[in-house]
Formats: C-alpha cells, structure tokens, sequence
C-alpha cells in the first residue's frame, strides 16, 4: 500500500522521506501550495512591534518559516515575548529559526510530548495558568483570498482570560499546481483505492481533493492526524479512516496497521 502525503511542499516530500525511512511506501502528492502573504510590510511591520505582545501563537511549520523569511535585518526576539505553538513539530521549527535570534526555551510553550493530540484544545490548559489579563496576544497564521483562518476557540479562550488578541496573515494557502505525474498518481490511486492510502493534516487538503477529482471512490483509504479532519474525510465519502498522532512514528505505525493481516 502506497501513502501519499497531501501536505505542501516541502513538508510533503521531507514526510515521505521520513516514511519510507520506516518502511511504509510514501510518495508526495501535494493538496495544498504555499504562497506569500497579499501585504508583506503588516508582517515587517508586525517584527518591528514585537516587543508589544506578551505572547505570540504560531500555528504551523508554514506560519513559522514566513514569519521569519519575512523579517526585518536586525530584528530580534524580545526577552518577555513567550513563544506559543500547538504541537512538537511547529516548536521544533520555531526553536530553530528563533532561537539563533534571542528565543530561550524558557519562552517556548506547547503541549507535552505525551499528549494524545495537538491542537488548541491541548494546549491551552499549559498557557491557561499564566495571568492574560490586560495582555497582548498575537497569532500568527495562514489563510486564504487575504483573510486569517483558524484558531477561533483559542482566540476566544485569551479574551476570556482578559487578553487582547490580534491576527497575522504571514502566507496564503492555495490549490495545487500539479505535474502531469501527479495527475496520474492522483487517478491511479482513485482507480485502485484499496492499495493507496491518502495522509491528510488538514481540511482544507480535503475540500481541494474534492474540488479536483471529485468524492473519493469505494474502499478509499484516509490517515488524518486530527479527528476534525477524520471528520471531514469521513464527510466527502472516505469508507476506511485512520486517526493517528501528527507524529512521524505515530502516522508510520498508522500506515503499517492498514496491511497488518
């Protein structure tokens, strides 16, 4: 069985990599693609005030990489700016482009490495304890057609708690340009489903597959790494669909489970 892993480039590929490292066939077919915010100087601009937020959420890879390619020369991290990421994955990326530029780990808040998911939900009762009264939060996202989407429950959390929160459109998601290859994997993998199985962290992968080849056929096959997306696969029509962590041995153990007799 062949899993084809529907995050944008180049996670899509580096995930694929990492699968077959663990013996689970992989290949990349993209159902997202990554682009530029519409207004670059609100992100130069949102560097600049940095030192105004007590917090600032960053949802995903994506957000992180942006933020940071968009960056004034000479910018730092401020000292008393925490560092909020929803799972390992996202603050290992933020550990990475910030940290050389002043972020101690002592600013980095996400959920344990034991949570049973990552999302706001897990981890907001880490950042609950923390006085947000009177202030700042910004978070920064992605979105689509230049507005912000995501993170409405924990927005609503923060102001609940007192704080004020602010949004940051850093890159803008996109249906996929695919190759004629990828075409012909996409239509392969709907002609013979029992022996793909599609790998999906997000919905919006979800509706842009429907957008592109129509409700998945019979028998087709879906890996989500969160049960909002299971739920969204299991609305356009997948038959079979597997929940799993949005971790590498997690979704490899998840891709192994399917051909376990």
């Amino acid at each position: 069985m062949l899993t084809l892993v529907t995050r944008p480039e180049p996670q899509a590929s580096a995930w694929a990599l990492d699968l077959q490292r663990q013996g689970v066939p992989a290949a990349s077919l993209p159902l997202m693609a990554i682009g530029p915010p519409p207004d670059p100087a609100s992100v130069h601009h949102a560097w600049q005030q940095l030192d105004r937020w007590r917090c600032v959420m960053i949802v995903s890879p994506n957000a992180a990489h942006w933020f940071a390619q968009l960056r004034p020369d000479l910018t730092r991290w401020p000292a008393h700016t925490l560092l909020a990421a929803p799972g390992p994955g996202t603050a290992q990326v933020a550990r990475d482009l910030f940290g050389p530029l002043g972020l101690q780990d002592d600013q980095l808040i996400s959920p344990p490495s034991d949570s049973e998911q990552f999302d706001s939900e897990h981890l907001w009762p880490v950042l609950s304890p923390l006085d947000w009264a009177h202030q700042g939060v910004l978070v920064i996202s992605g979105g689509e057609q230049g507005e912000v989407r995501g993170r409405q429950w924990l927005t609503r959390q923060w102001q609940s708690a007192g704080a004020t929160v602010g949004t940051l459109l850093t890159y803008q998601r996109h249906a996929p340009a695919w190759t004629e290859a990828q075409w012909q994997q996409a239509r392969q993998a709907y002609a013979a489903p029992a022996d793909h199985a599609w790998l999906f962290s997000s919905s919006q992968a979800l509706d842009n597959l429907r957008h592109l080849l129509g409700a998945p056929p019979r028998g087709a096959i879906a890996v989500c790494t969160h049960p909002k997306v299971a739920d969204t696969a299991r609305a356009l029509g997948f038959d079979r669909i597997v929940d799993t962590r949005p971790q590498a041995d997690d979704v490899a153990q998840a891709c192994r489970s399917l051909v376990t007799p």
